[in-house]
């Protein structure tokens, strides 16, 4: 029997999810959680600890932690550094526990902690995550971190290609409308990517901070072989550890 792929498009889907028993939660947030993440492996950083709040950030900070964190994108005053996938560099984060903290994507991730597993999802990483779904070989949601609970185009259209691409192993089937219209978004999409994210709210919202400088790297396919998995409330790199 084939495996599901259901998609939440907002947080606030994922309680009235169809899915049970045991499946793996697909958390996405391409600007820019999910990139971002995906990028400290590929730079050789240790652990990553999801912070849900930022009260418990600036704990983690006064702990001695590196800490990564921002609010509607802007860097919080107690942080080393943001949110930008350009942030997390091997200067910054090789051999480092860091503490991040986030307006969408660390929220997603505190949400679905309790699922059998949790992989962390994006553009960068989109063929070694679709490989290591297919192997595990169990039923996937795909959790969008949308913004501030609402739905977002960039988290969606990722969520379509993801999919397809599970589809396409012969493994999985769609048959939640909501895996459908994923698809369909990003069949949409796929020839002009970035584009297609013109239309995108969040897209303007850090031009106008001047933080979209990540843009076009955020839309790139297969740039690492990472695949980070949550492990006892921590981020670890499962395969594909750069640095």
């Amino acid at each position: 029997m084939k495996k599901t792929i259901e998609v939440c498009f907002s947080p606030k889907l994922y309680e009235d999810r169809v899915t049970d028993g045991n499946f793996i939660v697909v958390i996405v947030d391409i600007l820019r959680a999910t990139t971002s993440i995906c990028t400290a492996f590929k730079n050789g950083v240790k652990t990553m600890i999801p912070v849900p709040t930022l009260e418990m950030a600036k704990e983690y900070k006064e702990k001695g932690y590196v800490v990564a964190s921002e609010k509607d994108g802007k860097v919080l005053d107690f942080a080393d550094f943001g949110n930008s996938a350009f942030e997390f560099s091997v200067e910054n984060v090789k051999d480092k526990e860091v503490a991040y903290c986030t307006t969408n994507g660390t929220k997603a991730i505190e949400l679905a902690k309790d699922a059998d597993e949790v992989v962390i999802g994006s553009f960068v990483n989109l063929r070694a995550l679709s490989d290591w779904l297919i192997e595990k070989n169990k039923d996937v949601v795909i959790l969008c971190a949308g913004w501030k609970n609402k739905f977002n185009l960039e988290d969606s259209v990722f969520a379509g290609v993801l999919v397809e691409n599970l589809i396409d192993s012969g493994k999985f089937s769609a048959e939640c409308d909501s895996a459908q219209a994923a698809l369909d978004l990003w069949k949409t999409a796929e020839t002009d990517l970035l584009g297609f994210i013109e239309k995108a709210a969040h897209r303007h919202r850090l031009k106008k901070l001047g933080l979209d400088d990540v843009l076009e790297y955020s839309f790139t396919l297969n740039t690492s072989d990472v695949v980070p998995v949550l492990k006892d409330g921590r981020i670890v790199c499962e395969t594909g550890n750069g640095g």
